[in-house]
């Protein structure tokens, strides 16, 4: 290869992981804003469930917060699959045209300790924190459901 063509490679190369890295960050920033929306929302719901005998608002809250939850699921995924797509790949193709295949290598590390244990994945860990989010914002939906049916039925019989 020429060095106008190792120079042209090269630099791809950096700018692709660079907006790798950007988008990562951007990953952790929206993940930053469900999570905070989700603890707004806990905290709301605490508060009317303190101040108030109603119902509603805690059935409405727990829907919003369960909607958010699918939201956030849906965003995780897609930043899963672009980076995994879009950036990953491209990466490596990119890499082997270069003498050396930094990222290449860091995956295979990366593969080896999870294969041995040695490593929790962090979007697995955000997938199960948004699990348990859901279920929560559902066993508070599903209790003030049924508080509402029976209050309900017993001021009907």
């Amino acid at each position: 290869m020429q060095n106008d063509e190792k120079f042209l490679v090269l630099e791809q190369y950096r700018i692709y992981s660079e907006a790798k890295e950007a988008f990562t960050t951007r990953n952790f920033q929206t993940n930053r804003f469900y999570l905070i929306l989700s603890l707004v929302l806990f905290l709301l719901l605490y508060v009317f469930y303190a101040l108030t005998p109603s119902l509603m608002p805690l059935i409405v809250g727990s829907i919003i917060g369960m909607s958010v939850c699918v939201m956030w699921w849906l965003n995780l995924d897609s930043y899963q699959f672009l980076i995994k797509i879009k950036y990953a790949k491209v990466l490596e193709e990119i890499e082997n045209l270069l003498p050396t295949n930094p990222y290449k290598k860091e995956f295979e590390a990366f593969c080896e300790a999870k294969k041995n244990k040695r490593a929790v994945v962090f979007s697995d860990f955000q997938k199960l924190l948004v699990i348990v989010l859901f279920c929560v914002f559902f066993v508070i939906f599903s209790n003030n459901v049924t508080t509402f049916a029976l209050n309900f039925f017993k001021a009907g019989f």
